[in-house]
């Protein structure tokens, strides 16, 4: 989709649903209406008198809430979905660091990128971080950009190349044309970020791309606290030469030490947890009962959909989870109970939304209220039992609500999903899109190992705590030095 141009749009107006505002005050209006015009919220409250020509969508019986923001998802692997379910996060490394992530060609980059934007909007997920560090070739990045500009979302290019060292790809001439022809101007729609990892080498070879990045004053992104692969030399690194910033995004952070904590708090950047990955894949344990106790700014997200789903319902659903058990572990190792949750399901909502908008630096983002930008979400099916009664807002859309449910979407004022179904999305084409890039990958790597990657045996040694081939450093945490 083209850059937001400030044309007329058709006013929306949403009729009598149970507002999540997610304010300052969270909030939560009953039988309220919230008015669109153009691309900006124009109206929240009851029977709100509304322009000629407005057009009206049935709220009553639901949640009307702010879009939700995914803060890290790799983008590009969503045409191998499920593929990886019973990986570990070294055979996701060797997959697509050291052996068949190489394969991925332009087309195939592109194919993912188009059929996770639309899967994004589908969940009510109206702005994603593409970490899309499948970028080999500045072919491969106008792919990737040109995927998202076809869909009606908002997104984010976290431009990344796991096959090059960031010093190396970062001040490349391909990587400057690609930024000053696609990156410049209006960012609103599609905004922009460098996304590579800090290994801790005491060398610092990452020091030149964080220095391309303060040039082009773009944030960047970074994988840290993973077990085996990124730790707490690389926060000191970055801490000590004055590149962790308020506009940095550090994801996972799962295996990091208080200090890291305290180095990132003191910088004011912000932790984008995915708990369906870090449970699963072997990260750390999700940190958000660390992240808590440190005041940490949280946001959610999937990480990709080689594995997990796709949707933040369950990034809020599992992040509860997780964070309780490990409540409820404490204590009883203890000899105690618990007998107060101390994360409630209102505050993972407002990770998925206001704590999204906050890790990009988007304060018109996060929120419905008056004059922010209409990204909009209405959970309501008419078709379920699971939508009634509808007591605990908060609760419903946490522990309850599935992509599914997702009836309405609205990004940047348009409506772009309507009674459940996509607005002028060919999904026929993407399927056919998609299709063309297994056949691709199946052919390269033939039926043999294609079909070992989905059944992976266990590996006679363990494959480097360090699948980044730049250098050859070793944690001392993992490897005793």
């Amino acid at each position: 989709m083209p850059e937001s141009t400030g044309e007329a749009r058709r006013p929306v107006v949403l009729r009598g649903g149970t507002v999540l505002t997610l304010d300052g005050a969270h909030t939560v209006l009953t039988g309220a209406d919230v008015l669109v015009v153009d691309d900006r919220i124009a109206g929240i409250g009851p029977d709100l008198a509304v322009p000629d020509g407005t057009e009206e969508i049935d709220a009553r019986g639901g949640i009307v809430m702010p879009g939700m923001i995914d803060t890290h998802r790799h983008m590009w692997q969503t045409a191998m979905r499920g593929y990886g379910a019973d990986w570990t996060l070294t055979q996701y490394f060797v997959w697509y660091y050291l052996e068949h992530g190489k394969a991925f060609r332009p087309e195939d980059v592109h194919a993912g990128n188009l059929v996770g934007a639309l899967e994004a909007i589908d969940a009510g997920v109206t702005t994603t971080v593409d970490w899309s560090h499948g970028l080999q070739t500045p072919q491969h990045a106008d792919a990737a950009a040109d995927a998202l500009e076809s869909v009606p979302g908002r997104f984010v290019l976290a431009y990344g190349n796991i096959q090059d060292a960031p010093a190396n790809w970062t001040t490349s001439s391909g990587f400057r044309d690609f930024v000053e022809r696609r990156m410049s101007g209006n960012r609103d729609m599609l905004g922009f970020q460098l996304a590579f990892d800090v290994t801790g080498d005491p060398s610092f070879p990452e020091k030149p791309a964080f220095e391309v990045a303060r040039e082009l004053g773009v944030p960047v992104t970074t994988h840290a606290g993973v077990w085996g692969a990124t730790n707490d030399d690389g926060i000191r690194l970055m801490h000590d030469h004055g590149f962790a910033t308020p506009e940095t995004v550090y994801v996972h952070a799962a295996s990091l030490s208080a200090d890291s904590y305290h180095r990132i708090a003191a910088t004011g950047g912000a932790i984008s947890v995915s708990t369906e990955s870090e449970q699963s894949a072997g990260q750390g344990y999700p940190p958000t009962w660390a992240l808590r106790a440190h005041d940490l700014p949280v946001s959610l997200s999937m990480d990709t959909t080689v594995w997990w789903s796709g949707d933040l319902f369950s990034a809020m659903r599992t992040t509860l989870g997780a964070d309780r058990s490990r409540e409820h572990l404490e204590a009883h190792a203890k000899g105690e109970t618990v007998t107060h949750a101390a994360l409630r399901a209102e505050q993972v909502v407002d990770w998925a939304t206001r704590g999204g908008a906050r890790a990009l630096g988007r304060d018109d983002l996060g929120s419905l209220e008056v004059g922010k930008k209409a990204d909009v979400v209405l959970i309501r099916n008419e078709s379920s039992p699971v939508m009634f009664p509808l007591l605990h807002p908060y609760g419903h859309v946490a522990f309850q609500a599935q992509r599914g449910d997702v009836e309405a979407v609205i990004v940047d004022g348009r409506v772009v999903k309507r009674n459940h179904r996509l607005v002028g999305v060919d999904l026929a084409a993407a399927r056919r899109t998609v299709e063309a890039t297994v056949d691709h990958l199946r052919g390269t790597l033939g039926a043999d190992a294609w079909g070992q990657g989905m059944n992976p045996d266990v590996p006679a040694t363990k494959v480097l705590d360090n699948p980044y081939q730049y250098t050859d450093y070793r944690s001392a945490s993992t490897h005793g030095g």
